[in-house]
């Protein structure tokens, strides 16, 4: 089995429909792909539509959460995505992501660069509009060659010239949130350390008493060094072991399938889950 735990779709930032997902997931052999879009559950019926024969979706989403000044992301899987407190939670962070990106779109403006907030609007679409959608607006403009290259302290990264802070889960209170609605914790790319700083191995283990599941290791964002020392870390702390593309279409270069998730670790996920369960596909339409 191959099998995708973290893609995203024009349901927050990424380029693919979610019904374009799961037909280019099937594609490109997986049998398992998880939607996991920020904050947002939106692109779950649209998916679950389009769903070939062959293919299983797992339900998510990449929660945004922040500790001790840290930006970090809570991969949620299979929770009920109508149990209320999480769901107000959600909601919470979204509504903040217009004032936030309008406030960068004002930031970037004063370094001298004619962005609009009617450009990233309509680069974000339907989407929850994210840092990515201010990315694509950059590369539009020609400021910087890729999105990548404007998550940097010149640009939008934590701390950068035109970053601009949302509100964020505390990843504790995001881990008994997900617990309460029946779903499953993984922290997501947990050393991608060319996004800012990283949480310390000390409140990863503090994560793992409160309930958390597993950590992301093989990941676009982790050199071999790293992925050895994150799975010495998930064996000493009795943490699961996922991998995953974090596929956003044609923003990132990463391809669906490229990291994977080993068939034991998905089915003990699955088994953990208690708010929702992974969907067959019936054909799509």
């Amino acid at each position: 089995m191959r099998i995708d735990l973290h893609c995203h779709s024009t349901a927050s930032d990424g380029t693919d429909t979610p019904a374009e997902l799961v037909r280019n997931a099937a594609a490109a052999g997986l049998d398992v792909v998880a939607l996991t879009d920020h904050d947002s559950t939106r692109g779950y019926a649209e998916a679950i539509a389009a769903l070939p024969h062959g293919l299983t979706l797992v339900t998510g989403a990449e929660l945004s959460c922040r500790i001790d000044g840290i930006s970090m992301h809570m991969l949620a899987y299979l929770f009920d995505p109508d149990e209320p407190a999480l769901l107000a939670e959600r909601e919470l962070v979204r509504d903040d992501r217009v004032p936030r990106a309008r406030g960068m779109v004002a930031r970037l403006n004063d370094l001298g660069v004619p962005v609009t907030w009617e450009q990233v609007a309509r680069i974000a679409g339907d989407g929850s509009v994210g840092r990515p959608h201010v990315a694509t607006a950059l590369v539009e403009l020609g400021v910087v060659p890729t999105v990548s290259d404007a998550f940097s302290q010149d640009w939008l990264s934590d701390g950068g010239r035109a970053y601009v802070a949302k509100h964020e889960t505390d990843p504790f209170e995001a881990i008994r949130l997900v617990k309460a609605a029946g779903g499953v914790t993984v922290f997501a790319h947990p050393a991608a350390s060319k996004r800012g700083r990283t949480v310390p191995e000390s409140v990863i283990a503090e994560l793992a008493t409160a309930g958390l599941d597993g950590i992301e290791v093989d990941h676009m964002d982790h050199d071999d060094d790293t992925r050895a020392r994150l799975r010495g870390l998930a064996a000493d702390l009795g943490l699961l072991v996922t991998g995953s593309s974090d596929y956003h279409g044609s923003r990132k270069t990463c391809v669906l399938g490229e990291y994977t998730t080993d068939p034991e670790v998905y089915g003990e996920i699955t088994r953990r889950a208690t708010g929702a369960f992974p969907v067959p596909g019936a054909g799509g339409v």
